[in-house]
């Protein structure tokens, strides 16, 4: 069946918005790269000090890929490597006991996809407060999902500035919120990772679960669930049909993710 209007429309500008994201990094990686020229120049000049010293304190160092967030054939621009700063831990009461929407901007593999979220205040009110907080600050733009599981359970993970699946905000939080009794995560769900068996250590790293999973609580309980996925979820389901990069079944995906940024409301 043909594409109504309304979904032509609504493709067009979901690509316009693409353009102009793709439009505005070539843009500042091309002032990079003018720094750089002008660095190079001046350390003619002058010994090679000031070339240490722009590549020291540039604001906007060009991002460095990491085995795994290499685009194929350069479609996705390459996620951040680089930890970042998410501020103080927000007050559970900016959830403002609510439900907020949320958009995931992402390239998938070279192509747009936005997965819409709904944010559950009420039931989860610190993971929501510092998802919201984090997304208006801009915290996950230009981040990788770095992990995804294709056996026993089915997730993709986000919210790691440096894809390691190590970084974080600066703070952590707890305990768990709103976790299933029966430890079973519909598809759809959107929860918080943390370290086993520690409570007190959710932060950026969320999850989102494309397949019915059981995903066994630990001492200390199971994951947050602050959300659901409203729409989008076939775009998760199609980067875990692809795999992971390195075959097994938990692992980098291979079709590379990049969150371009997070609205939220």
């Amino acid at each position: 069946m043909a594409p109504s209007k309304r979904e032509r429309d609504y493709a067009r500008k979901r690509q316009e918005k693409w353009d102009e994201r793709r439009r505005a990094r070539k843009d500042r990686q091309r002032r990079i790269g003018v720094i750089i020229a002008i660095g190079a120049i001046l350390a003619l000049v002058a010994g090679g000090a000031v070339v240490a010293g722009l590549s020291s304190s540039s604001s906007e160092p060009a991002a460095i890929a990491t085995p795994g967030t290499e685009p194929a054939g350069g479609a996705c621009p390459p996620g951040s490597t680089e930890a970042r700063d998410g501020g103080d831990l927000p007050d559970p009461s900016v959830a403002e006991d609510r439900t907020w929407t949320a958009a995931l901007d992402l390239c998938v593999d070279g192509a747009a996809e936005t997965v819409r979220l709904e944010l559950d205040g009420a039931a989860a009110p610190q993971a929501v407060a510092s998802f919201v907080a984090l997304a208006q600050q801009g915290y996950f733009d230009d981040t990788s999902c770095h992990r995804l599981t294709t056996q026993g359970i089915y997730v993709l993970q986000c919210g790691d500035p440096t894809a390691t699946g190590t970084g974080g905000p600066g703070y952590s939080f707890g305990p768990v919120e709103n976790a299933p009794e029966d430890d079973v995560y519909p598809a759809g769900t959107l929860a918080m990772a943390r370290r086993g068996g520690d409570a007190a250590s959710m932060g950026s790293q969320f999850f989102l679960v494309y397949q019915d999973s059981t995903i066994p609580s630990d001492a200390v309980g199971g994951y947050t669930v602050f959300g659901t996925v409203s729409s989008g979820l076939d775009a998760v389901q199609a980067v875990a049909d692809a795999g992971t990069a390195e075959g097994s079944g938990d692992g980098s995906p291979v079709s590379p993710v990049i969150i371009e940024g997070v609205e939220t409301q």
